[in-house]
């Protein structure tokens, strides 16, 4: 019996919340940052300049 009426009291406890819950799509829209790839290009880019630059002009750069 009091396994019954607790399980009453559940459903009837959540029956009312269900009201309280809201979905709704936000006002401004998502944002994706691609920084990530940009910069790895640009550093890709930089040192095959720099090696260029070193085996063009080894005086430059003595080891």
């Amino acid at each position: 019996m009091q396994r019954k009426s607790a399980l009453l009291l559940v459903t009837g406890c959540s029956l009312l919340l269900a009201g309280c819950i809201q979905v709704s799509a936000p006002d401004k829209p998502i944002e994706i940052n691609l920084n990530i790839n940009i910069r790895q290009e640009v550093m890709v880019k930089l040192e095959k300049d720099v090696e260029t630059l070193i085996t063009d002009n080894p005086e430059l750069f003595p080891q």
